[in-house]
């Protein structure tokens, strides 16, 4: 039976009995103290050994939480997930405590921050809700979206560190503050600010559209064909990466006409009914089901799974570990990594499929990740224009000399305020309209930084006698279906909006789309262009307005109108563009982009932020291959940049005194196995076989009959993809194991060959592959983990490259 209870002292008795049966647990707090850690620590701690899953979310607002207690909290037990809540000024005030048991759902909902005070005499007052099944799902929902958003960091002793610093900054700057921060906090309460990053964007959807009998077409055809390819090899996992446009989720529709049941995971609401949509029109006759926070149907034939649900301990354990035989991962953000592993590790699939629309790895890293970087089947929308499946292009680059460098970078966005400081002046509005005006074609769509400047640039340009409408998340004027087609119809000029339009709604009528924003992340630009690149009838090609100043990115933004990407080795002011296109810059953006090239600092910075947020993600310093699955920046660069990842680590100032002395010492052979050519893998699987002879003994001389047998096993084995290196005319007669025939392979390709591109550093003669330097005994070990980790880089990069890129030699 439900039950309302209305709690006004010690709630901390409520919260430890039902701590105690619970098992799952979520608490959101805005502020923690160690005295309400200490609170409940024992009880968290018994709960956490008895299994249960455990999530706590707070928040750096006025950096109230204190460092003692994030702290104690990362002490208690590491299965306990904890994320913090970078409110970058923004008021952060929910305070939630849900429990779930084999009997009971209960949230406790009110005023209770994680405090002794609050948790036990203080006062306060706190509703206990138990039973509501709809209003509990609803609060759980709730929470693990905030607890996954892109404004958290997952607390660990990396990121523990960084808070403390910035707390006891922020205490030297305020120093008054500690006394007076639950003024702070009511006075807050009492005049709440509305913030429009606080509001979850709506998203649109297409009108659905009869189709009839529904069969592959286009690109859809020819990734079918290299999935099933992959089926035939008995492979059983791939990634597909599809223009926006293409139909990515009908592809993964027909694919999995072939399987008994499906899962299909998606991080965001909207896909997940999308996908369901389309797969129910490809298989009428199947069952379909949802499972997220609100609906739980468990028994279909396809079931279209949030993953911020079907991940938690609860839910997972109800599905036996082959239910699927499929699994399909759309593409998802970052900070859910954990979560889709977990899945990944409960589930046994026979295949599982990543999809994604995004065509480089930057924000999307962990799709890749998870299919090991084989890639089946690309076709980014360069290639879709090339074959008249997208609309073409004209680029329209627009000097902005707003001065960025004077904004304060917050590690993944501009600060707002300051943003919107220097965006909602009148010149730069006048600017705009010019731009529009001279480029322009019939119906455009206007990309904002923030609901504030897209309101402000509506009026500004309303004011000028132009039909526009300002459509965001917060926006109830204005019906969004009746905008989207007064804009079909071309009854107003322009849509300005901020994030309404990344991903599920295409309006294939716009074609124009003007960009009014800095670039903070490609994925997003990219997805945003696919917006205007829809074929319509009498839409023969879509105008890119696009302002560019020194903004992050702005120096490498090009790079993905190029059809003949290279590998960030140089940076072309003029891209090799497809059909029909054209790439049209103000000549102060010219010199702008010739400038950021020159500097170069602009890339090594974004190196450096890229690998410290995965270093967040993680707790530590990631190894080599870490860096490459997973992190956004394509893991070449840190090598063409610094000639070795550990190059990098020693300009970024994260070697300790001892790692630095060990590089200086040997950094000719960093150097040496990071750059030597690979046309086959052959040098680092006898690197390999010399590693795996210990940390004291792998540098010792090897002869070619030493290393034929781990030689020859490492290359037949199938899983990944590695007798591809095997299969040649001279080495496929190879395939049954021949010592000497094997050892005669070793002592003509890798040995000999090594031998002569090394200037000295190794030397091959009388059948023994020696390297040309001492070690110290006190160097042993950092040197032997280094040389492992750029190993196994290189043999995971060569054959991901080689399963995407069969004819490379």
């Amino acid at each position: 039976m439900s039950k309302v209870q209305l709690i006004t002292k010690d709630l901390g008795n409520y919260l430890l009995e039902k701590l105690e049966g619970a098992n799952t647990i979520c608490i959101l707090a805005s502020f923690v103290m160690k005295s309400g850690v200490d609170f409940i620590r024992e009880a968290l701690q018994k709960a956490a050994e008895n299994g249960a899953e455990i999530k706590i979310c707070t928040g750096d607002y006025l950096f109230i939480t204190q460092p003692r207690a994030l702290e104690e909290l990362l002490s208690i037990d590491d299965s306990i997930k904890i994320r913090v809540w970078r409110s970058n000024g923004v008021s952060f005030h929910p305070k939630a405590y849900l429990f779930q048991s084999n009997e009971h759902d209960v949230l406790f909902i009110g005023s209770s921050n994680l405090s002794k005070s609050a948790l036990h005499n203080g006062v306060e007052w706190n509703l206990l809700v138990s039973d509501e099944q709809q209003v509990f799902d609803d609060a759980q929902s709730e929470f693990l979206k905030i607890f996954y958003s892109d404004q958290t960091l997952p607390l660990n002793q990396e990121t523990f560190e960084e808070y403390r610093k910035s707390y006891e900054e922020y205490q030297r700057k305020h120093p008054n503050l500690v006394q007076k921060w639950t003024e702070l906090e009511e006075l807050d309460l009492m005049l709440p600010v509305e913030k429009e990053n606080t509001v979850q964007p709506e998203v649109i959807f297409d009108p659905l559209v009869g189709y009839g009998e529904i069969q592959p077409r286009f690109a859809q055809i020819e990734a079918l064909e290299e999935l099933n390819k992959t089926l035939d090899e008995d492979y059983n996992k791939a990634l597909v990466v599809m223009a926006t446009g293409l139909g990515k989720t009908y592809l993964a529709g027909f694919f999995a006409q072939t399987f008994n049941k499906v899962l299909f995971i998606a991080h965001r609401e909207e896909i997940l009914h999308q996908a369901k949509d389309s797969f129910r029109k490809i298989m009428p006759d199947k069952q379909f089901g949802i499972y997220n926070g609100k609906t739980k149907e468990s028994q279909a034939d396809a079931i279209f799974a949030s993953i911020y649900t079907i991940s938690l301990k609860r839910h997972l354990e109800i599905f036996p570990p082959d239910e699927f035989d499929l699994i399909i991962i759309d593409e998802f953000h970052h900070a859910a990594a954990d979560t889709y592993q977990r899945v990944l590790d409960h589930f046994r699939p026979r295949f599982l499929l990543g999809i994604t629309a995004t065509p480089d790895r930057n924000d999307n890293k962990d799709v890749y990740a998870i299919c090991e970087g084989n890639v089946a089947f690309r076709l980014d929308f360069l290639d879709a224009i090339n074959r008249k499946w997208l609309a073409p292009f004209q680029y329209f680059g627009v000097y902005d000399d707003t001065d960025y460098n004077q904004i304060t970078w917050l590690g993944n966005r501009y600060d707002e305020e300051e943003l919107l400081q220097a965006q909602l002046r009148e010149e730069l509005a006048l600017k705009v309209i010019h731009a529009w005006g001279k480029n322009k074609q019939t119906r455009t769509l206007g990309f904002c930084s923030s609901i504030r400047q897209a309101d402000f640039l509506s009026n500004y340009f309303n004011h000028h006698g132009y039909r526009t409408v300002s459509l965001h998340s917060q926006q109830m004027a204005v019906n969004r279906n009746n905008a989207i087609s007064q804009l079909t119809k071309g009854e107003i000029d322009i849509i300005f909006t901020v994030d309404l339009f990344n991903e599920g709604v295409d309006i294939p009528a716009v074609d124009t789309l003007l960009f009014v924003r800095p670039t903070e992340s490609l994925t997003v630009f990219t997805q945003q262009i696919g917006r205007g690149l829809r074929l319509h009838p009498g839409k023969e090609t879509c105008a890119i307005i696009d302002l560019i100043g020194n903004y992050r990115n702005a120096d490498i933004k090009l790079s993905l109108f190029d059809t003949q990407p290279n590998d960030g080795k140089t940076r072309t002011i003029e891209p090799t563009l497809p059909f029909y296109c054209e790439i049209n810059l103000d000549v102060n953006v010219i010199n702008l982009l010739k400038e950021l090239s020159r500097k170069r600092q602009p890339r090594r910075e974004k190196l450096f932020n890229d690998y410290l947020d995965l270093k967040r993600d993680l707790g530590r310093r990631p190894s080599y291959l870490e860096l490459h699955l997973k992190g956004s920046s394509d893991s070449p660069q840190y090598r063409q940049e610094f000639s070795s990842y550990f190059g990098f680590l020693q300009w970024a100032e994260e070697l300790t005194n001892q790692e630095i002395d060990i590089y200086n010492r040997y950094d000719k052979w960093f150097v040496e196995v990071e750059k030597t050519g690979m046309a086959k893998s052959y040098k680092m699987v006898v690197l390999m076989a010399m590693l795996k002879r210990g940390v004291s003994n792998w540098y010792q001389p090897i002869s070619s009959r030493e290393s034929a047998p781990f030689f020859h096993h490492y290359l037949m084995e199938k899983e990944h993809r590695k007798r591809i290196d095997f299969a040649d005319k001279g080495a496929k007669k190879l395939w049954g194991y021949d010592e000497k025939g094997v050892s005669k392979l070793i002592a003509t390709m890798p040995m000999t060959k090594w031998s002569g591109s090394s200037k000295g550093l190794i030397t091959f003669e009388n059948d023994i592959f020696k390297l040309n330097f001492e070690v110290l005994n006190e160097d042993e070990k950092v040197l032997y983990n280094w040389t492992k980790e750029i190993c196994e880089y290189r043999l995971h990069y060569h054959f991901e490259r080689k399963a995407r890129n069969p004819q490379i030699h």
